[in-house]
C-alpha cells in the first residue's frame, strides 16, 4: 500500500492555546507513524499589518491561500488535506482549493465559530444559542459579540453566511471531527450533515507520573477570561479556607491578583511553562475547572487525568461530558458559588476519596486518551473521507 500523504493546515493564535498545542501533537503523531507529512500555516500576528477591512475579505475568501494550497497540491499530490483553525487568513477558500483538485478535506472543529461569531456561544456570562437558534448571525451583530464591534462581527457573520449559502460547509469537507458528542450535538442542530460528522478526542502523550502522594492545594489552570468563570472561582475562594494555586494569564489577571492579595490561601502564579504546571498538577489535590461556556476538548482537564488527578468542573458542555461525575471527578452548578464551594469543601475534607476519583481519571485517561488509540481513530477518519 503506497505511504499515505497528508496536508495540515492550521492558523496559529497569536496567544497560544489548545488549538495549537493539538495540531503541533497530531503532526508528530502523523510522522511517528510514517505518514508524510506537508504542513501549511499562517499566524495572527501578521494582521497587525493588515486593514481591517482586507482582514474581513481574507476572512471570507483568501485568494493568497487558494493559490497556495493548489500549488501544494499541484506539487505535493497529498491524498487528505487536514485543517484545525482556518479562521481568519486561511478561510474555506481552502476547501475549494482542495476539492477542486480531487483532495479530500477533513476539518476538525476546536470551536463553534461558523455557527457564532465570538466561537464560545457565550455571551454577558451565560450561555447564548441565539445565533444557533436563529440560523443566522444577526443576533451576533446586533449584540457586537465579535470583539465588542459590530463591523466585525458582521465581517464574520457574512463569511458564514455566504459559504452556508454556497453549501461550502456541506460539501465541501469530506468529514468533520467533534471532539466530543456534545459538540457534535451542537453542529447537528446548525445543520452539518449527520454522516459526515465523527467523534474524535484530543490525546496526550503519558506523562509517567507514577504513584502519587496526597495533594496539597486546590489548582486553576487557564486563561484568567470571563467566560473561564474566573469570577465565580474567585468570589468562592472568598468564604474557603483551602490552599488556591492559580495558574494563566489574561484580561482578568489585576482581578486575581487583588484577591491574591489579600487572601492567604489564594497563591497567583502567572503564566508558568508545561512542564512545570504538570509538576504542580501531580501535587494538586484537585483540579478547579470554572468554565462557564461549552468547552472544546480542554487539554487541561486531559493533563489533570494523566497525572491521576481528579476534576471538578461545571456541569455543562463537554466538559462535563468527559468528566464523569462521580468517577473521575465531580460537576458543580455553572456559576454556583455556593455549589462549588460546598464540592471543594468534601474534596478537601475526604483525601482518600479524591484520591480514588484521581485512579479512576488516569484509568480514564489510560483507556481513551492514550497517542496509539487516537491514531487509528483518526486513521479511520482519513480513511472514510477520502472513500477508501
Amino acid at each position: 500500500m503506497a505511504k499515505l500523504k497528508v496536508l495540515i493546515a492550521h492558523n496559529h493564535y497569536q496567544q497560544a492555546g489548545g488549538e495549537d498545542i493539538v495540531f503541533e501533537a497530531e503532526k508528530q503523531l502523523l510522522s511517528k507513524h510514517g505518514v508524510d507529512v506537508l504542513e501549511y500555516v499562517e499566524t495572527n500576528t501578521r494582521i497587525s499589518q493588515m486593514a481591517s477591512l482586507g482582514v474581513a475579505m481574507q476572512a471570507i475568501w483568501s485568494r493568497e491561500t487558494y493559490n497556495a494550497i493548489s500549488d501544494i497540491i499541484s506539487r505535493e499530490k497529498p491524498d487528505i488535506a487536514h485543517f484545525h483553525n482556518t479562521f481568519p487568513l486561511i478561510s474555506p477558500s481552502a476547501y475549494w482549493a482542495c476539492r477542486t483538485r480531487g483532495v479530500s478535506v477533513v476539518q476538525t472543529l476546536h470551536n463553534y465559530r461558523t455557527v457564532c461569531p465570538a466561537a464560545t456561544l457565550y455571551r454577558d456570562r451565560r450561555i447564548c444559542e441565539l445565533c444557533l437558534l436563529w440560523g443566522s448571525p444577526l443576533p451576533g451583530i446586533y449584540h457586537a459579540c465579535y470583539h465588542s464591534s459590530r463591523a466585525k462581527t458582521a465581517a464574520v457573520g457574512l463569511m458564514n453566511s455566504l459559504h452556508w449559502l454556497f453549501w461550502t460547509y456541506k460539501h465541501k469537507v469530506n468529514a468533520y471531527i467533534a471532539l466530543t458528542q456534545f459538540s457534535r450535538n451542537v453542529f447537528l442542530k446548525a445543520g452539518y450533515p449527520s454522516e459526515r460528522i465523527y467523534v474524535k478526542p484530543n490525546f496526550l502523550h503519558d506523562p509517567r507520573v507514577g504513584e502519587r502522594k496526597t495533594g496539597e492545594y486546590a489548582l486553576y489552570i487557564g486563561r484568567l477570561q470571563p467566560e473561564k468563570g474566573v469570577e465565580t472561582l474567585l468570589e468562592t475562594w472568598k468564604e474557603l479556607a483551602i490552599p488556591l494555586k492559580i495558574v494563566g494569564d489574561g484580561s482578568l489577571r489585576a482581578m486575581v491578583m487583588k484577591y491574591a492579595k489579600d487572601s492567604p490561601f489564594i497563591e497567583y502564579l502567572g503564566f508558568i511553562p508545561n512542564q512545570e504546571v504538570l509538576k504542580l498538577q501531580r501535587q494538586s489535590l484537585f483540579l478547579v475547572f470554572t468554565s462557564e461556556w461549552y468547552e472544546g476538548f480542554p487539554m487541561t482537564i486531559l493533563e489533570a487525568f494523566a497525572c491521576g488527578v481528579p476534576v471538578l468542573t461545571t456541569d455543562i458542555g463537554s466538559q462535563a461530558e468527559i468528566v464523569k461525575d462521580g468517577y473521575s471527578g465531580m460537576h458543580f452548578r455553572v456559576g454556583n458559588s455556593a455549589d462549588l464551594a460546598q464540592k471543594s469543601t468534601w474534596l478537601w475534607n475526604n483525601p482518600g476519596e479524591a484520591a480514588r476519583l484521581g485512579r479512576n481519571a488516569r484509568n480514564q485517561y489510560e483507556k481513551q486518551y492514550m497517542p496509539e488509540r487516537n491514531f487509528h481513530l483518526l486513521m479511520d477518519i482519513y480513511l472514510k473521507a477520502s472513500g477508501r
